[in-house]
C-alpha cells in the first residue's frame, strides 16, 4: 500500500520536526522504501525500572494518515507489552 500524497506530506513534516527538536529518549525514523513504516528506539528513562534498556518498535501508518491513526507495536520483550502486537490505546 502506497501513501497519499497528504499522508506523505504530513510525515515528511513530521520526520523533519523530529530530525530538529527529537523527544528525550526517543530515536524514530520511516523504512526507506515506506514512509508508511517507521521504526523507533524509547531509552529506559533515568530512575525507572526500564532505566538502562532499550525498546524497539513499529508505527504502521494508514495511508489516509493523519485522518486515521497509526498501529503502534513494541519489538523489545519488556514485560510488560506482548511484542509485535498492536498495542491498544485510548485517547482521552
Amino acid at each position: 500500500m502506497s501513501a497519499s500524497a497528504v499522508a506523505n506530506k504530513r510525515l515528511r513534516k513530521e520526520l523533519a520536526a523530529l530530525q530538529v527538536d527529537p523527544p528525550p529518549g526517543v530515536i524514530a525514523e520511516p523504512d526507506e522504501a515506506n514512509i508508511l513504516l517507521w521504526y523507533y528506539v524509547i531509552r529506559g528513562p533515568t530512575g525507572t525500572p526500564y532505566e538502562g534498556g532499550e525498546y524497539v518498535g513499529k508505527l504502521k501508518f494508514p495511508p489516509t494518515y493523519p485522518m486515521a491513526p497509526p498501529s503502534v507495536m513494541m519489538l523489545t520483550p519488556s514485560g510488560r507489552f506482548q511484542t509485535n502486537t498492536r498495542l491498544c490505546m485510548s485517547m482521552r
